[in-house]
């Protein structure tokens, strides 16, 4: 807004600039030179091109917001509405508008408490303490989100230019934050609203071949006729595929968003057809982490009250979790069917084997049922998908 504002836009900005460019995914590292990374942009639709689309469109926004401000409305130094306007190039038209909304309100709000301040306090000293204190308390409420901070600064930087006892420059502050917000969410909304059903079709994709690497895992440990005394590998490939989960789920509620009001809704890149899959994926996580328990306790017996089960059962469950990891990456596959049969007779030999085998003693087979019972919640998730 003005050099007084610079800390606070400053620290904004990086992290708007943050959020878009900073740790991408190992599957978008590509060409980290500015020209391989422009023609990539280009080439390949995907993140890189969805940076500069929005980065021409924020300067598309600030340019007609200036000439419009100067040129039309001929308004003194209107510095808000470009500034405006590149700040509500938003990474979905939702998130537009909504900040038009509390960005306007936040400014005026500021606007309204310069102008009480100017009339009522004569010291500028006092007035702009003041104002900073009332309006970063009042910009606290929510439903300013992150715009709140706008409302002690607008009256901070009004106060300090002398303009808060002229009723028309207050108004022509005013006016200029809302007309450029506006064309600002009327770019974003219009040309080539941002969308981001690739990181779905992406994040299915990284999740299932994750969870199946980690079943492959489970499957070659539990084949084993000894346990390993360490299993920090296993769990520090959990804790791996935890993350892919955690990025599926931001993937999957920023794509959902970016389609709320948006007008290329409906079309191939909205994500809606890997959706299901990813959800599906993502509904599989709290099975293959009772699993990783299972194993862990059964193969630590020095440490817990179960033996390591018999090895033919142990053949058959670690065949079973090896066709399980291949029905997951299926799954990433949308619209393509999963084969279970071969899974269904497996573990119906694991339960037939729980149910008879009495001789085989308590301990082998509390921990064979301990690893059945998520394998089977996996597979009648598998099945419902």
């Amino acid at each position: 807004m003005g050099p007084d504002a610079a800390p606070s836009t400053l620290s904004r900005l990086r992290r708007r600039l943050g959020a878009v460019f900073a740790n991408p995914p190992d599957g978008e590292r590509h060409d980290r030179t500015p020209v391989g990374w422009f023609a990539r942009a280009v080439r390949v639709p995907g993140r890189e091109r969805r940076i500069l689309v929005q980065s021409a469109k924020a300067t598309l926004a600030a340019t007609a917001a200036w000439l419009l401000a100067t040129l039309v409305l001929r308004l003194p130094q209107p510095f808000l509405a470009p500034y405006a306007a590149i700040f509500l190039v938003e990474a979905t038209v939702y998130r537009s508008l909504r900040g038009w909304l509390q960005q306007v309100g936040s400014v005026a709000t500021g606007v309204l408490l310069a102008a009480v301040a100017g009339q009522l306090i004569p010291w500028q000293a006092v007035a702009l303490g003041g104002v900073v204190f009332v309006g970063l308390l009042v910009g606290s409420w929510r439903r300013f989100g992150d715009s709140g901070v706008w409302v002690g600064v607008t009256g901070m930087l009004l106060i300090s230019y002398g303009t808060a006892r002229e009723p028309a420059l207050l108004g022509d502050r005013l006016l200029e934050t809302a007309l450029g917000a506006a064309i600002g969410v009327a770019v974003n909304t219009l040309i080539f609203p941002p969308l981001y059903g690739e990181r779905v079709a992406a994040a299915a994709d990284r999740l299932a071949t994750a969870l199946a690497a980690l079943l492959e895992s489970l499957s070659d440990l539990v084949r084993r006729d000894e346990p390993p005394e360490d299993l920090d590998d296993l769990l520090s490939q959990a804790q791996d595929t935890r993350s892919q989960v955690l990025a599926a789920e931001e993937a999957v509620g920023l794509t959902r968003e970016g389609r709320r009001l948006n007008l290329r809704r409906g079309r191939p890149a909205d994500g809606t057809h890997h959706e299901r899959a990813l959800r599906t994926l993502l509904g599989l996580w709290p099975a293959v982490s009772q699993l990783i328990t299972a194993v862990r306790t059964t193969a630590e017996r020095r440490e817990h009250p179960f033996e390591y089960p018999w090895p033919d059962a142990r053949e058959a469950l670690a065949d079973l979790m090896h066709r399980l990891a291949g029905a997951v990456q299926a799954v990433a596959v949308a619209g393509e069917p999963v084969d279970l049969d071969e899974c269904r007779a497996l573990l119906e030999k694991l339960e037939r084997r729980l149910v008879t085998a009495e001789e085989d003693g308590v301990p082998a087979r509390l921990g064979l049922g301990t690893m059945t019972l998520p394998a089977r919640h996996l597979l009648e998730m598998l099945r419902d998908r």
